[in-house]
């Protein structure tokens, strides 16, 4: 059954057009996701869809008494309001109903009137059949499961008012969720979850009775959810069957299979031209000119402009140009903490911390929100203190942070003024490093206070690129940006020879980047030698360990950093890694072969030279394991 239906539904902002002549369809139970770049539009599709906004022209269609759930902006409640009041407010006609049951339960037990306990007795007997048949008794059961879920479960006697704006937008996400529309449209549900809360989202809407529909950017979350992508691009809809992964798969065949069609198109139209021109050049030579030559060129000229001419399909859109590059080498122990304890407000963050980092080490701190990660980062930075232990940086320590704050939005100032204040350059040079980073022609002179998040992190790293630095500080680096940059800084990243140190929870990112990983949980540190799927197993491992041992009560665990070592799991992941990238340059190369276009093969031997190279570097870690 179709639960929403779009038909050549067109949207202008400010003279601009966004998209024209969309139309797509929406079925029950399908599972969703709206992908495209920043701009693109998505999340002016999805308040059409929620019917927050109208379209210019077209119609978006729903089914009959179709429920939506949409955050479209955070919700405001009144100021005693506590957040698991607001969540309760989910089942308002259920809590309403209960009200009644024990206004009824009062009269029955004043009444001495057998007909009026009579009437009362079957009044309360069927309030109470559908309070039970619509989940009533189990209103306790569900809050405290989606609370738990999204990792909100401390905050449940706190005032909703008094919460941040990250807090509030989950507790909204809980109360959607609770409220189970047969429409769920989620834009970017995962950027103020943690890993694990992420995880259980992936599972929650895995199993939802219901459609949903989500914009976002974490690759592995869309992969574990998808059933269909709608690729919303240039004001185009395109839509394919599967999951992330195997759209970016038809999707690069789609556009290879265009592109082939546009050259035999293309080679079909020069032929005909040179056809046209020699028949003319015939016709005219003739004494007298042939006529039927002329007539003959006309036809086939009236031929060619009958042709429905193919679109060059762009197969390498404009992406931002990220290439770090360390500045003199820092000495080879790059950070060393011991020992370290922090507390705010006689609270216990963490205690007895130990990490090492050493030069060219790709280094992450994983844990759920609140557990000290970002505290940590400030303290290597000198921003924060340890209460006791010790915070030692190597010598020639150069460090680039990238914070979740990024920049201040309340500066006024131009891009390409807070470029320039941080980077000496003159304004031609700063034009052409920020254009490298998407900031074309006039978007140099817009004010920093009216950036999107992804602009904010773009312009932050062009600053980042060009200060000469050896140690890289990320913290949650990918939050705002679309799925390519995301792509882009992962490759600079891979490329960048000197040490990185990242909290992130972006699971792909995790995984592909990082060797070491540092996992913060009940105010300890345990360390592990591999990516974030590696230290998710081991940690595992660790708590059941904890829990089946009698002697050893669970509030001791080992204080200290634990390195655990697994070759083959190392070693079976950069093959895999290998096989992948030896078959991708098998397929460039065949393609390199039937290319005719100078350009293109240009930048087909540029991509195989960037895989090689890439090949080499994984080859060489695989030796370290073997």
């Amino acid at each position: 059954m179709i639960v929403c239906s779009v038909q050549k539904v067109s949207k202008m902002y400010g003279g601009n057009e966004v998209f024209r002549n969309l139309s797509f369809q929406i079925d029950e139970n399908e599972r969703l996701g709206l992908v495209g770049r920043n701009g693109s539009g998505k999340t002016t599709l999805f308040k059409l869809l929620s019917g927050i906004e109208l379209p210019d022209s077209g119609q978006v269609h729903w089914k009959k008494g179709l429920k939506i759930g949409y955050l479209a902006q955070i919700p405001t409640y009144e100021d005693d309001m506590t957040v698991l009041s607001v969540l309760r407010t989910a089942f308002s006609s259920l809590i309403e109903m209960d009200e009644k049951m024990k206004m009824l339960e009062l009269e029955m037990s004043e009444t001495n009137d057998e007909v009026q306990l009579e009437q009362l007795v079957l009044r309360y007997g069927d309030i109470q059949e559908k309070y039970g048949l619509q989940g009533g008794y189990e209103i306790e059961a569900s809050v405290e499961r989606i609370a738990n879920g999204l990792r909100i479960s401390n905050l449940l006697q706190q005032k909703f008012s008094e919460l941040s704006g990250g807090e509030k937008t989950k507790v909204g996400l809980g109360l959607i969720l609770l409220q189970e529309p047969e429409l769920l449209l989620l834009d970017e549900p995962t950027n103020h979850l943690d890993l694990f809360a992420v995880e259980w989202l992936s599972g929650f809407l895995r199993e939802y009775k219901g459609t949903v529909v989500v914009i976002s950017h974490d690759r592995y979350f869309l992969d574990e959810v998808l059933t269909k992508v709608i690729d919303l691009e240039d004001g185009e809809i395109t839509i394919y069957k599967g999951n992330y992964t195997k759209f970016v798969k038809e999707k690069e065949e789609r556009l290879l299979r265009e592109f082939q069609a546009y050259q035999e198109q293309q080679k079909k139209i020069k032929k005909m031209k040179e056809a046209i021109k020699r028949l003319r050049e015939w016709a005219n030579q003739a004494n007298p000119p042939n006529e039927g030559l002329h007539k003959r060129a006309r036809n086939m000229e009236r031929a060619l402009e009958r042709m429905e001419k193919l679109n060059r399909p762009v197969l390498n859109r404009k992406k931002m140009n990220v290439e770090f590059e360390a500045g003199l080498r820092s000495g080879n122990e790059v950070i060393e903490i011991k020992g370290v304890t922090k507390a705010f407000s006689s609270s216990i963050i963490f205690e007895g911390v130990d990490m090492h980092v050493q030069f060219q080490d790709r280094v992450a701190i994983v844990g759920e929100n609140g557990t000290g990660k970002s505290t940590l980062l400030k303290m290597i930075m000198n921003q924060e203190h340890p209460d006791s232990g010790s915070v030692q940086i190597g010598s020639s320590v150069k460090v680039g942070y990238l914070s979740q704050q990024i920049i201040n939005k309340d500066s006024n100032e131009t891009v390409l003024d807070a470029f320039r204040n941080t980077i000496t350059v003159t304004e031609g040079e700063a034009r052409n490093i920020l254009a490298r980073f998407l900031f074309l022609g006039h978007a140099v002179f817009r004010k920093v206070n009216q950036l999107s998040g992804g602009e904010h992190v773009r312009l932050r790293l062009a600053q980042l690129m060009y200060q000469n630095i050896n140690l890289l500080i990320l913290d949650e680096p990918t939050n705002h940006l679309d799925i390519e940059s995301r792509e882009v800084l992962e490759e600079a990243l891979e490329e960048y020879n000197g040490t990185i140190l990242a909290v992130s929870h972006d699971r792909y990112f995790l995984n592909r980047l990082f060797t070491k990983t540092y996992w913060i949980e009940d105010g300890k540190m345990h360390g592990f030698s591999g990516g974030y799927q590696w230290a998710l197993q081991k940690m595992g491992e660790k708590r059941s360990r904890i829990i089946e041992s009698n002697d050893i009560p669970e509030k001791k665990v080992i204080n200290h950093v634990v390195r655990e070592e697994n070759n083959e799991q190392q070693i079976s992941y950069y093959e895999k890694q290998i096989e992948e990238i030896e078959l991708e340059i098998v397929r460039i190369t065949k393609l390199m072969e039937e290319e005719d276009n100078l350009n293109d093969l240009q930048d087909l031997y540029q991509e195989k030279d960037s895989l090689e190279r890439k090949c080499e570097k994984y080859y060489e870690q695989l030796e370290e394991y073997l």
